[in-house]
């Protein structure tokens, strides 16, 4: 009897010790594809992002065929050497000259004036906000500053001509209305937000082991900034200054109402000149007919723009790989 009991309950015990069938809902497995089972959304969230990633490169790529395609008809009619060596820069004129030095000389020197004021005031914030700020007051300068990145350019530029020109006229009384240095001084001024936002991040990623070290060695919170932080965080610090690089050397409202429009090989910031950006501002203002070599001369002003641009940010990479720490 205890027997037939015990064989009668063999079934039901090993039938409790089975794995339980886990039922996969017809809506979930519908989802599933391949091996794999990875979900047909996971693929095509995939396929987005990989086309946002690549978005940058086919944006640039366009940009510099067309610059291409078109400085092509502009140098079948004008030599590259006169292109880059003729110091006059007259398209419009009756009497055409294409020396790009004088666009050339007139965009370095309003970005020297603005990185002269940038990158020190720059640097000297992001030092302040990441070892000297209390936590609370960080908090309220830094988004101020970054409020500087938002004001239009076209403000800029009348702040320029109508404040800081005749502020900058009271020193020196010689100074005209238009001047590179001027625009270089605001420009400078809108290129902080970018300089000293990017830099206190770079350095605020320094650890705090390599400052504790330093003021093991007594070092004081000003050498362990300047010997310490600053040199550990040296190529965010590279990437923060070729980026405002690259905005002062493509700022166009700024220059083309304070610097002037007259293309002047000089490299006297006290004298009016214009940039590369002012003069494909005033071109593409539609003096000159669609095809002309006057109008074909933009796009070889923004060849040699887009060149600069490239150049600064190949110097930065460098820099960064140069200098690159890891912790």
């Amino acid at each position: 009897m205890s027997a037939g009991l015990r064989s009668s309950e063999a079934p039901s015990a090993s039938s409790s010790a089975a794995p339980a069938r886990i039922d996969v809902p017809p809506a979930a497995s519908g989802l599933m594809l391949g091996p794999g089972k990875r979900y047909w959304k996971d693929r095509i969230i995939r396929q987005v992002l990989q086309l946002a990633a690549l978005s940058s490169i086919i944006i640039t790529t366009a940009i510099v065929a067309i610059l291409l395609v078109e400085s092509s008809t502009f140098f079948r009619q004008v030599s590259i050497w006169e292109f880059l060596t003729d110091t006059q820069w007259t398209p419009l004129f009756a009497n055409s000259h294409y020396g790009i030095l004088p666009l050339v000389a007139g965009t370095l020197v309003t970005t020297g004036v603005a990185l002269a004021v940038a990158l020190p005031v720059g640097t000297m914030t992001a030092i302040y906000l990441s070892e000297y700020a209390p936590f609370a007051l960080r908090e309220i300068i830094k988004p101020a500053l970054e409020l500087l990145s938002a004001v239009p350019t076209v403000v800029y530029g009348y702040f320029a001509l109508l404040f800081v020109t005749p502020l900058l006229q009271k020193m020196w009384p010689d100074l005209p209305t238009f001047s590179m240095l001027s625009a270089g001084v605001v420009m400078g001024i809108m290129i902080i937000p970018y300089v000293s936002s990017l830099s206190e991040d770079a350095m605020r990623a320094v650890p705090m082991l390599l400052r504790e070290g330093a003021y093991a060695l007594g070092a004081n919170k000003m050498i362990t900034s300047i010997k310490v932080v600053y040199p550990s965080a040296l190529s965010g610090i590279g990437a923060a200054y070729i980026l405002g690089i690259s905005r002062a050397i493509g700022e166009t409202m700024i220059v083309a109402i304070a610097a002037g429009m007259k293309p002047t090989f000089t490299l006297n910031p006290a004298q009016p000149a214009a940039t590369i950006t002012a003069y494909i501002v005033q071109v593409s203002g539609g003096d000159q007919p669609h095809g002309s070599v006057g109008f074909k001369s933009i796009f070889a002003a923004g060849l040699v723009l887009f060149l600069m641009t490239l150049g600064f940010n190949i110097l930065g990479h460098i820099l960064r790989k140069r200098f690159r720490e890891a912790y």
